[in-house]
């Protein structure tokens, strides 16, 4: 998830620019639902006299009210408005990649959102869920420690991951042909070697993600622990929430390992678009319907 140095000033603009909208709509939503409703006021016009001195001198009381009130920028938002004016760091995605996400987040925010990767965006996905939960992933302990003191709000957790890049093949014949790995459970109980089942908050098995990011971990290098087991997990946490579905998004698809994992975990018939690098999945509850079939 760590980022290049990006200095394109217009990418950056049009991210802020983003934010404001977030925050004017939030604000013109606000002020909306505090006004009275036509039928109110007829019901009041049609009101005795003293009621509707009463009437008036009430609205006059709400209206000045209302002046006084000052509708706050949601804090989320108002950090990653100062982080992201104040660094040349941009995230990793593009516009075009990140708008994607974006669409599913204005349909489901508040929402139970998941993300393997911790990096410079992290403010970011978490202002775009205001009001919902954004939990991150991570296998660096020192890439922790300096972002958590820029951005100490974000919930985050260390992660330790099992593999390596170089056992990708072998890997995914396992999953692919053992029956256990094809099985809908909790990832803390299966038996699937691809599930993730230790040094994460059992916390993070309980809830039901409606949208999980995969955009860690490393994977750019064969020593590196890749992203199978991250990819497999998402797909069994879809699969084994009560109903529903979950969107899920992998990064980085145009690499062997996030391409034929998320192809094959995740499923090409489950697959709702891809934008650059970025593919949109999206996983319907298996519980829901016993038998149904791994992949459609």
């Amino acid at each position: 998830m760590r980022s290049k140095q990006q200095t394109t000033i217009t990418f950056k603009l049009i991210l802020i620019c983003l934010f404001f909208l977030f925050m004017i709509l939030f604000v013109m939503k606000s002020i909306f639902t505090q006004n009275p409703s036509p039928d109110q006021k007829v019901s009041s016009s049609n009101s005795t006299i003293d009621e509707q001195q009463q009437s008036k001198s009430t609205k006059d009381c709400a209206s000045l009210a209302l002046t006084q009130t000052c509708t706050k920028t949601p804090p989320s938002l108002a950090n990653a408005l100062v982080h992201y004016a104040t660094t040349n760091i941009t995230p990793q995605q593009t516009l075009k990649e990140i708008s994607v996400s974006l669409r599913i987040l204005e349909k489901k925010s508040p929402c139970n959102f998941l993300v393997f990767g911790l990096g410079h965006d992290s403010l970011m996905w978490t202002s775009l869920n205001h009001g919902g939960r954004t939990v991150f992933l991570e296998e660096d302990k020192s890439w922790i420690a300096q972002i958590k003191e820029k951005m100490p709000t974000l919930e985050c957790y260390h992660v330790e991951y099992n593999t390596i890049v170089t056992e990708a093949d072998k890997l995914y014949d396992i999953g692919t042909s053992k029956e256990d790995c094809k099985s809908v459970t909790d990832p803390r109980f299966s038996s699937c070697p691809l599930a993730l089942k230790e040094n994460i908050p059992s916390d993070v098995y309980d809830v039901e993600w409606d949208l999980i990011m995969v955009d860690a971990p490393t994977g750019y290098h064969d020593e590196a622990p890749g992203r199978m087991s991250a990819i497999y997990t998402a797909g069994l946490m879809a699969r084994n929430r009560e109903n529903g579905e979950t969107d899920v998004f992998v990064h980085d698809v145009d690499r062997v390992v996030e391409d034929r994992f998320s192809k094959g975990f995740l499923c090409e018939g489950y697959l709702v678009e891809q934008e650059g690098r970025l593919r949109h999945f999206n996983v319907p509850s298996h519980r829901t319907r016993p038998g149904r079939p791994y992949c459609p």
